[in-house]
């Protein structure tokens, strides 16, 4: 601000200093204009110079700063007003140089105190020149405008400045306490400590500032709750193979006949064990960039033939319902693997004599793929949880032998095709899982 202030002010100055001298130099140039008209009205009465100048000097009253001065045979004749600047009257030069000029002359006189500037004028009069006609206009005058201009100007400005900046400092302190407040929050920020949120107040871009720093905060922490859940579920779900393992390998010690029952549980845990791992990593493969490969998918043989391969996952009532047709730009072996989850899923929460249906339909700009069953259905408080990583619905009368990953896969195909999973179930009446995708995505 104060430098802009001084740039300011400097700017200021030296735009009057500019247009004050442009006044002057006009000034002199409209006195000589009207000295000129006058000649020629002389010029055609035949009057002398000195009738000429008294004439002109009757009309014209001098502005502050202007002077004008007549000279006869070499010497002044009258001037107004008629005391001169002492520059000119300590100069006897300057006005012998005047006195014998026969051509119009402009110029300065620059004096240590002073700057002149005038035009010359000789007077013509029968083709000989009987004076001179000289205007003046001293700079001094425009000069102590200019400084007093300047002076009101700094005073002004400088007490302006005063005012404002205590004004910016005390408005700029409580602008800034939120930026404050989320520096010292983002410094508090641990893994184990994630809790802190800042205060939101008003609707200015500082507290839409905040609030997003408080949403993200939230996603973190929800991370890093996630990731401390998932680790303690996979390390449970990891523990309980391996100490089984270990049970059985240190039993051969004392019962070696045992040798081929106890392989037979090892390797059955193992191939669990390697089935969690490959789940993990699909899971975590879902985030990079190149876990879909695009291609263009028929609709309705890719449907029919996952009903062939979806009827050997079990004996139950298995129909097919398929309302759409066309193609998509979809990853046709994920699809394949998320309907398969959800089949076997059904599977597993059905009996014998129930309905496993596998449909397709468009609606709109949306592709539905769709698993229903007339099994025992999920209770509303495990609907959403249930797409969680190692989750399983807490009454059932039937206990999966999977980790509660199947889910959670599904929605990572899903949404890395841009769509989603929804539920629909009522306990005792079945479950309709739907596969929803953007065809524009897709």
């Amino acid at each position: 601000m104060a430098g802009a202030t001084g740039i300011s002010i400097l700017a200021v100055r030296e735009v009057l200093s500019v247009r004050l001298e442009q006044r002057g130099k006009n000034l002199l140039v409209q006195e000589v204009q009207e000295f000129r008209q006058l000649l020629k009205q002389c010029q055609s009465s035949s009057c002398n110079a000195s009738n000429l100048f008294d004439n002109f000097l009757e009309r014209n009253i001098p502005v502050e700063g202007e002077f004008i001065l007549t000279l006869i045979e070499g010497k002044i004749y009258k001037s107004s007003p008629v005391a001169l600047p002492e520059s000119l009257r300590m100069n006897g030069k300057t006005i012998e140089h005047w006195a014998q000029l026969t051509q119009p002359e402009k110029g300065e006189k620059v004096t240590p105190t002073d700057t002149l500037r005038y035009m010359g004028e000789p007077v013509i009069i029968g083709g000989k020149t009987r004076g001179v006609f000289v205007v003046l206009h001293s700079t001094s005058p425009d000069v102590e405008k200019v400084n007093e201009a300047t002076a009101v100007m700094i005073l002004v400005t400088s007490a302006i400045l005063f005012v404002t900046a205590f004004l910016t400092w005390a408005v700029a302190g409580r602008v800034l306490k939120p930026l404050r407040l989320l520096t010292a929050t983002a410094h508090s920020i641990t893994e184990s400590n994630v809790s802190h949120r800042i205060s939101v107040e008003g609707s200015d871009e500082i507290a839409e500032l905040a609030m997003t720093f408080n949403e993200m905060l939230d996603r973190i922490e929800a991370a890093f709750t996630s990731q401390r859940n998932f680790i303690n579920d996979a390390g449970h779900e990891l523990r309980t193979p391996i100490t089984i393992i270990r049970g059985h390998l240190e039993l051969l010690e004392y019962q070696p006949e045992e040798i081929h029952e106890t392989l037979a549980i090892v390797n059955d845990e193992l191939d669990r064990m390697n089935r969690l791992v490959n789940d993990l990593l699909l899971l975590a493969k879902a985030e990079r960039p190149d876990f879909l490969s695009l291609e263009t998918v028929e609709i309705s043989t890719f449907i029919q033939e996952l009903f062939a391969k979806l009827k050997a996952l079990g004996n139950r009532h298995w129909q097919l319902e398929l309302n759409a047709s066309g193609e998509i730009l979809a990853d046709g072996q994920r699809l394949t693997q998320a309907l398969m989850n959800l089949a076997q899923n059904a599977v597993e929460h059905t009996a014998d004599n129930d309905t496993i249906t596998l449909g397709a339909d468009l609606r709109k700009s949306l592709i539905c793929f769709w698993v229903r069953d007339t099994g025992e259905g999920i209770p509303p408080q495990d609907q959403q949880r249930i797409f969680d990583r190692f989750a399983r619905v807490a009454k059932t009368r039937r206990r999966s032998e999977g980790y509660g990953l199947g889910l959670a896969i599904v929605r990572a195909i899903a949404e890395a095709h841009g769509g989603k999973v929804e539920l629909q179930s009522q306990p005792g009446k079945g479950s309709t899982f739907t596969l929803i995708l953007p065809i524009a995505n897709s």
